[in-house]
């Protein structure tokens, strides 16, 4: 099976936060097609929690600018402490590029810009869980 078949294994599990629901809801699309199943969470109080329950998560999808007391990094940083190898995909306005650490990326992390193609989104996602 070529990678681009690539579908989801079973139980693969992503956390999508943002507190726009439309942004939401096009992520969980994306990932439904995908065979993904998809947990949401509109702000960072709401995604930590998630993070350091003991759900499964394959990867974590964020906005960098969140309401909740901290963004999109410092909760993806917060959730690695119990989850060490957790993977991020940051979707970000070019503005809120810099919050992200201006291109300073752990492994594993990576950044989608808005506006983006649900295709583009689709194979970050698969890239990240793969392990490309």
């Amino acid at each position: 099976m070529g990678r681009e078949g690539r579908r989801a294994e079973q139980g693969e599990t992503v956390l999508i936060v943002d507190d726009e629901p439309t942004v939401r809801m096009l992520v969980t699309e994306v990932l439904e097609d995908l065979g993904y199943t998809a947990i949401e969470a509109a702000d960072s109080v709401a995604g930590l929690k998630v993070l350091q329950s003991d759900v499964r998560i394959d990867l974590l999808v964020t906005d960098v600018g969140l309401p909740g007391g901290m963004n999109g990094r410092q909760m993806a940083d917060a959730g690695r402490v119990k989850r060490p190898g957790l993977k991020v995909l940051f979707i970000t306005g070019y503005a809120e590029n810099a919050a992200v650490g201006n291109g300073h990326l752990d492994p594993g992390m990576a950044v989608l810009t808005k506006p983006f193609v649900m295709e583009a989104l689709a194979s970050r996602i698969k890239e990240l869980i793969a392990g490309a």
